[in-house]
C-alpha cells in the first residue's frame, strides 16, 4: 500500500510538470486541481487503479498464508489502520452520491454482512448514474420526459383525477377531455361502393394507371361491364368478377398482381437524389398555410399543385374498431409552403385522382413508417406510390435511439407531439382544433427530417452513397407491397389459440373454434371489427369457463359487447354443442382429426406396449373389430413371410409383437445394398457389446464386424473361406436337386411311352376281331353246326371295358378305309371246321355272356349233373361289341 502511495504520488507530481511544462496551457482553466483536460485525469486514474490493484494482488492469500502474517503484532495493526481509512473513503464517496454510508457503526456479528449490503446497493446507484450520464453523451437526456413508444400513454401523469394533468408543483393542473364518440353515424352508409366483406380474394380497384411504362390489363379497363350484368347486382364485387370470369372462361393473369410492378422494378435512382442535399428549413407552422379539402373542386387543384413538385409529405390517420377491414379517415399532405388536410371519408370514391402524382416518379413522395399506409392507399382508394422515401428506414440505418416520428421530431426539430390523438376516433366531423394540429404535426416536418436524414447517411458512409441507396432500396420494396384480405379457413383459430399459449381440452378447443366462426360471421355482416363483436381474452374466457348457462356468458364478460347481449341464446346453443364433445386433451383430438393413432403418454418411466397393470381400461384407446383388423403377434420375424395376402394389404394396424435378437446376423450382399450413412450407423451400432450374447448359440463367435471387411486381418480370410465353402455347398446342391428333377422326368417319360404302347396295341387287336353278330351271320350262312370260339392263348385275357366314357384323347383315331380291290370268294376247303364243331374243348373255361342265351336252348342239364356255370375263381375274358343290357332274355327254368 505505501508503495502504491508513492508511485501515485510520483505520476501526481510528474503529471503536474506536464501541465506546467507547457506555456501555451497556461491561461486556459484546469479541470480539476491539477488537471487540465479530462484525459490528463482519466489517464491519471487509470494508473492509480492499475497500481492499487498490483499492489492488493501481493497480499497474503486467505488462509493459512493470511493467518500466519496475522499472527505477528504488526502486520496486525497495520491491517486494521488501513482498513478502517478504506472504509472512511468508501463511506466518503457514497456520501456524495447520496447513499447509507454508517460502515464503521455495526454489529460485530452481522456487520460484515450489513457493510457488503450497503457497498452493493451504492455500486447500483453509481451505475446507474454512469448509465445516465452516457446516454446524455450519446443524445438521450433521460432528465426530461421520456420519449415512450407511439400509443403508449404513461400512467404517472394523471393525477387525483381522471381528466387532470399534472404540470409539476407550484403550477396550475391542465384539464383534457377524451375525443371519442359515441354517436357518430356510420360512414360506410355513405360510400357510393359497398364496403366488401365477403371472404374472397382481394382485387385491385384501379381502373386507370397514370404514369404508366406498361399498360393496365383490359380486365381493369373493363371494370364498368361490371354494372351491365344485372345477374352479379346481389353479389360482392370481388365475387362478381370471378363469377364472370369463370362463365365467360376468361383467363386474366394480371388480375391479383401489382398494377406498377414493372415501373418500379426498373425504376432508378437519380444522382440528384444520391448527392448531399442543400437543407431547407421549414416554416413555422403558424406562418404557413392550412387547406381542410372536402370538394372534388379542391381535390382536383390540390392534384395539380403537387404535379409541380419535386417532393411533398404524406401520412394517414386510420381508424379499425368500428370497421371489419378498417377505414382510412384523413389524409395529410404537406409541401414546403402549406399543409393540406383530405376528408378520405367524403372524397373515397374520387382520390383515384391523386394517381397522377403518387405515380409520377420524378416526384418523391416522403412517408414515415409507410408499410400500413401503402396498403390502406390501395384497399380504400386504389393509390399506388412510386419514388416513396420512409424516414423511418432511413433512421433504422442511422442507428438513432428510437425510429419512431416522434423521437424524429424531437431529435431534429426539437419540436414534441401529443401521442393522446394517436389513437383517437377520427372519423369525428368536424374536426376539433386540437386532432387538427396533430395531424398537420405528422407531415409539415417531415419533408425537413428527409433533408436531415440524407445529409446524415451520406455522411455516416463518408460521402459514399450505398447507405442512401439501401434506403432508397427498401422504400422500393416497401411501395411493392400488396394489400391482402383476411380469409376465414377452418383453420384459422388455431392461429388465435396458439398466440394465447393456453392448453384446451378437446370441449374447451371445440367451444374456442365455434366462437371464432361465430365472430368471424358476425363482423363481417354487420361490418364491425372482431374486437368489438368479441375481444379475444373474453372469447378465451367463455371457452375455458364452458357456461351452462345465458346468464354464464355475459357473466365471462366485462363490459359486455352489445352484439353478444342480442346473440347470448344462439352463444348459449353453440356452448352446448360444445359440451357434447367427448372429453379428450386437446393434442390427441388434432392428431384424431388428421386421422392419426392418438399417442399415449406414459406417467411410468418403465413402461412397456404390453404392461397394463398400470392403465385403467378408461385411459386406452377403444379399438373395435369392425373398425380395424388386428394383426397376430409374432415371435420371430420369419413368420412374417407367412401371412395371409389379406392381412398384408390392410393398412393402419396395430404392432405385432416380436423378437429379432435371435435372428441372424445380415448377408454381406445385404450389406452392400443400403447408403453409405446407414452402414455407418449400423457399424456404430454393431461396436457396442450386447448383453445378451452368453444366451446366443455358441457357434455363433462374436466379434466386431468392422474386421470382416479388413482385408488384413485374419477374420476376412475366415470369413471369405466360409463364404467359398458355402457357396460350393450350395452349388453341389443346387446340381443335385436338378439331377434328381432330371431324373423323375425321365421315368415320367418311360412310364407315359409304355402306356401309350399299350394302348395301340389293345386297339390294334381290337380291329382283327370280329363281332358277335358277324360271327353269327358267318355260321348262318357257312353250315348249322354249333359254332365254337377260338380258344384264347394262354395267360392272355381280354380286359373288361369300363363303365367310365372314353374321352376324346383316348378314343381311336378314326383310319382311313383301304382301297378296294377285286372280290374274291373264300375257300372254305382250307379252314378249320372244328370251330364250328358242337362238342366244346376243355381248354375253353371261359365264359361268355353273349352266348349264354343260345347255350340254355339246346343244352339241356340232367338230373344228376352240375352245371360249371357259376365256378369261380377262374380266368375270364369278354369279346369287345355291343352290350345286349336291356333286352329281354328267356333264362331257363330250374
Amino acid at each position: 500500500m505505501m508503495a502504491s502511495s508513492s508511485k501515485s504520488s510520483d505520476s501526481t507530481n510528474s503529471g503536474l510538470k506536464d501541465n506546467s511544462s507547457d506555456p501555451s496551457d497556461e491561461d486556459k482553466p484546469e479541470l480539476c486541481p491539477g488537471f487540465r483536460d479530462v484525459d490528463a485525469f482519466v489517464k491519471h486514474g487509470f494508473g492509480a487503479v492499475l497500481s492499487a490493484t498490483k499492489a492488493s494482488a501481493s497480499l497474503p492469500q486467505a488462509g493459512d498464508e493470511f493467518d500466519f502474517y496475522r499472527s505477528f503484532p504488526g502486520f496486525q495493526e497495520f491491517c486494521e489502520s488501513q482498513g478502517d481509512k478504506l472504509l472512511h473513503f468508501m463511506s466518503q464517496i457514497m456520501q456524495v452520491h447520496g447513499c447509507r454510508s454508517h460502515l464503521r457503526d455495526r454489529n460485530k456479528l452481522t456487520g460484515l454482512e450489513e457493510r457488503f449490503d450497503l457497498v452493493v446497493d451504492s455500486n447500483d446507484v453509481i451505475l446507474e448514474r454512469v448509465g445516465i450520464l452516457l446516454d446524455e453523451a450519446d443524445g438521450v437526456n433521460r432528465t426530461q420526459q421520456p420519449v415512450m413508444p407511439a400509443g403508449f400513454q404513461p400512467p404517472k401523469i394523471v393525477v387525483s383525477s381522471w381528466n387532470r394533468k399534472g404540470s409539476g408543483s407550484g403550477s396550475r393542473s391542465e384539464m383534457f377531455r377524451l375525443l371519442h364518440a359515441k354517436n357518430i353515424a356510420r360512414p360506410q352508409l355513405k360510400f357510393k361502393e359497398k364496403v366488401d366483406n365477403s371472404n374472397t380474394p382481394f382485387i385491385p380497384k384501379i381502373f386507370i394507371k397514370p404514369n404508366a411504362v406498361k399498360p393496365l390489363p383490359s380486365y381493369f379497363t373493363n371494370k364498368q361491364i361490371r354494372k351491365e350484368r344485372p345477374e352479379d347486382l346481389d353479389v360482392p364485387a370481388a365475387l362478381a368478377d370471378l363469377i364472370h370470369q369463370q362463365r365467360t372462361q376468361e383467363h386474366v393473369e394480371d388480375m391479383f398482381a401489382h398494377p406498377y410492378q414493372y415501373e418500379l422494378d426498373h425504376l432508378e435512382i437519380p444522382e440528384s437524389l444520391l448527392s448531399k442535399p442543400d437543407v431547407k428549413m421549414y416554416k413555422p407552422m403558424d406562418e404557413s398555410n392550412f387547406t381542410f379539402i372536402d370538394t372534388l373542386e379542391d381535390l382536383v387543384a390540390l392534384n395539380e399543385k403537387l404535379c409541380k413538385l419535386s417532393e411533398f409529405a404524406v401520412d394517414l390517420e386510420h381508424h379499425s374498431y368500428r370497421s371489419f377491414l378498417g377505414l382510412t379517415s384523413l389524409m395529410q399532405i404537406s409541401t414546403r409552403e402549406e399543409d393540406f388536410i383530405i376528408d378520405t371519408l367524403e372524397l373515397r370514391s374520387e382520390l383515384y385522382i391523386l394517381n397522377e402524382a403518387f405515380t409520377d416518379p420524378a416526384i418523391v413522395k416522403v412517408f414515415h413508417g409507410a408499410d400500413s399506409d401503402i396498403e390502406w392507399l390501395q384497399r380504400d382508394f386504389g393509390l399506388y406510390v412510386v419514388r416513396l422515401f420512409d424516414t423511418h428506414q432511413a433512421s433504422r440505418a442511422l442507428n438513432l435511439a428510437r425510429h419512431s416520428l416522434d423521437h424524429l421530431l424531437t431529435h431534429f426539430c426539437n419540436v414534441g407531439s401529443d401521442k393522446r390523438y394517436q389513437l383517437a376516433d377520427w372519423r369525428i366531423r368536424p374536426l376539433p382544433d386540437e386532432m387538427v394540429q396533430y395531424a398537420r404535426t405528422d407531415t409539415h416536418y417531415l419533408l425537413y427530417i428527409y433533408d436531415c436524414v440524407r445529409a446524415q447517411l451520406l455522411d455516416f458512409n463518408h460521402g459514399q452513397p450505398g447507405l442512401l441507396q439501401s434506403v432508397w432500396s427498401k422504400s422500393k420494396d416497401i411501395s411493392l407491397k400488396k394489400y391482402v384480405k383476411p380469409i376465414y379457413t377452418e383453420e384459422s383459430y388455431l392461429e388465435v389459440q396458439r398466440k394465447q399459449k393456453r392448453s384446451f381440452n378437446t370441449q374447451q378447443l371445440t367451444a374456442f373454434r365455434l366462437l371464432f366462426a361465430w365472430r368471424d360471421k358476425l363482423a363481417r355482416q354487420e361490418d364491425e371489427s372482431t374486437g368489438y363483436v368479441l375481444p379475444t381474452h373474453m372469447m378465451i374466457k367463455i371457452s375455458e369457463e364452458l357456461p351452462k348457462e345465458p346468464q354464464g356468458i355475459i357473466a365471462c364478460c366485462n363490459p359486455v359487447p352489445p352484439l353478444v347481449r342480442q346473440q347470448v341464446n344462439e352463444l348459449h346453443l353453440l356452448m352446448q354443442q360444445a359440451r357434447e364433445m367427448p372429453l379428450l386433451k386437446a393434442e390427441i383430438a388434432a392428431q384424431k382429426n388428421k386421422g392419426l393413432t392418438p399417442i399415449k403418454k406414459p406417467e411410468v418411466t418403465l413402461f412397456g406396449p404390453h404392461d397394463t397393470s398400470r392403465v385403467s381400461e378408461s385411459d386406452l384407446h377403444p379399438f373395435s373389430t369392425d373398425e380395424m383388423p388386428v394383426k397376430q403377434g409374432m415371435l420371430f420375424s420369419d413368420d412374417e413371410h407367412n401371412m395371409d395376402v389379406d392381412v398384408q394389404k390392410t393398412s393402419g394396424l396395430m404392432a405385432e409383437a416380436k423378437i429379432t435378437l435371435f435372428e441372424e446376423p445380415r448377408s454381406l450382399k445385404d450389406e452392400d445394398s443400403l447408403p453409405v450413412a446407414q452402414m455407418k450407423a449400423r457399424r456404430i451400432i454393431e461396436s457396442f457389446e450386447n448383453p445378451f450374447r452368453m444366451y446366443l448359440p455358441t457357434s455363433d463367435v462374436h466379434i466386431n464386424k468392422n474386421a470382416k471387411f479388413d482385408p488384413s486381418s485374419k477374420i476376412f480370410e475366415i470369413s471369405k473361406r466360409w463364404k467359398l465353402q458355402s457357396i460350393e455347398q450350395q452349388q453341389k446342391e443346387l446340381e443335385a436337386k436338378k439331377k434328381a428333377k432330371e431324373e423323375t422326368k425321365q421315368l415320367a417319360k418311360k412310364v407315359a411311352d409304355e402306356r401309350n404302347k399299350a394302348k395301340q396295341s389293345y386297339q390294334e387287336s381290337l380291329q382283327n376281331v370280329a363281332t358277335v353278330r358277324q360271327q353269327a351271320a358267318g355260321s348262318a350262312k357257312g353250315s348249322a353246326k354249333k359254332r365254337e370260339r377260338v380258344p384264347s392263348e394262354v395267360g392272355e385275357s381280354t380286359p373288361k371295358p369300363s363303365k367310365k366314357p372314353m374321352t376324346s384323347a383316348e378314343k381311336p383315331q378314326k383310319t382311313e378305309p383301304p382301297p378296294e380291290e377285286s372280290f374274291k370268294p373264300f375257300d372254305y376247303s382250307q379252314s378249320d371246321l372244328k370251330v364250328f364243331a358242337g362238342n366244346k374243348s376243355k381248354d375253353n373255361t371261359q365264359f361268355d355272356p353273349n352266348r349264354q342265351a343260345h347255350d340254355f336252348k339246346k343244352k339241356k342239364f340232367g338230373r344228376g349233373q352240375k352245371s360249371n356255370l357259376g365256378a369261380g375263381g377262374r380266368s375270364m375274358s369278354y369279346m369287345a361289341g355291343k352290350s345286349d343290357r336291356g333286352f329281354r332274355h328267356n333264362w331257363p327254368k330250374r
